[in-house]
């Protein structure tokens, strides 16, 4: 008798000691049905038709190393309006308003999340903000297709996100290659060691470490600094998760990591912008 076929989930997460589900492989799940979904509602050739909706990419990585270059913490700053963890973080939820406030505190890029099923999030609000604010965009979601990849393109993303825990090593290089070729940059996620050998395998400046255990949910700022001596000095690191005070900033600071993803300690502040520059502003 021949071999199953092995599905995408399995593909991606190898054979599991147990059965029991994680809010990943959940994620990921509702992702291939989604991503099915679309492609009945608009084809990639449709997608591709979008592609000059706006200007070419800006420049990701040029506006992180920009503050660098002064001094400065380099910051991308998210709007997410929801958690899986957390719920809801922010209401009412403006996105043109929360972009113009993180421009006025000194954010470098910004990231949108756009999944709509565990983080509330939407398309639209990627547009909105690139169309209200001049810094370059990340699309922050759990992309595992190439038809993803080009919605990113089709709603003016500057740069993508690329879970390693989410992707096998060839997914990985499919999908950074097909994002390069569009013009835009990429930020490759890691969570541990074993991942970053495999991201390392990849040529791409931004590393993301991103600083929750998937496993308990608990976060440790050491995983970034583990992590760091891993990478040559061609990779530009950005720690994500976690960064909530003065202290954690000064730490990575003084070990000579100053990218930032940050998001949650900002989420629920009158003004996020305010809250940027308060804890980043004397860093």
């Amino acid at each position: 008798m021949g071999r199953a076929r092995p599905t995408l989930l399995t593909s991606i997460f190898g054979n599991p000691m147990n059965n029991r589900p994680t809010i990943l492989n959940e994620i990921l799940d509702r992702k291939v049905q989604e991503v099915q979904q679309r492609k009945r509602i608009k084809s990639m050739r449709d997608l591709e038709q979008e592609f000059d909706r706006y200007a070419p990419p800006r420049g990701f990585t040029q506006a992180l190393l920009n503050k660098i270059d002064q001094g400065q913490a380099a910051v991308i700053a998210e709007i997410k309006k929801a958690s899986p963890s957390k719920g809801v973080l922010r209401e009412p939820f403006i996105p043109q308003a929360i972009a113009e406030s993180y421009e006025r505190g000194g954010a470098a890029c910004l990231s949108v999340l756009t999944d709509a099923d565990f983080f509330q999030g939407h398309e639209d609000y990627l547009i909105q903000v690139r169309e209200t604010v001049g810094l370059p965009v990340i699309r922050k979601d759990f992309l595992i297709h190439p038809y993803q990849i080009a919605e990113a393109k089709a709603i003016g993303a500057d740069c993508v996100l690329l879970i390693v825990s989410a992707l096998d090593p060839i997914q990985l290089r499919d999908l950074h290659a097909q994002a390069i070729a569009y013009g835009m940059e990429v930020l490759i996620e890691v969570h541990d060691a074993s991942e970053l050998r495999v991201a390392l395998t990849v040529d791409n400046r931004l590393i993301g470490v991103n600083n929750r255990n998937l496993h308990t949910f608990e976060v440790s700022l050491q995983t970034t600094l583990d992590l760091k001596e891993m990478l040559d000095p061609e990779r530009l690191l950005v720690t994500e998760s976690g960064i909530l005070s003065g202290a954690d900033v000064r730490l990575m600071r003084d070990n000579q990591i100053n990218a930032y993803l940050v998001g949650e300690a900002f989420m629920r502040a009158d003004q996020p912008g305010d809250k940027l520059a308060e804890l980043f502003g004397d860093y």
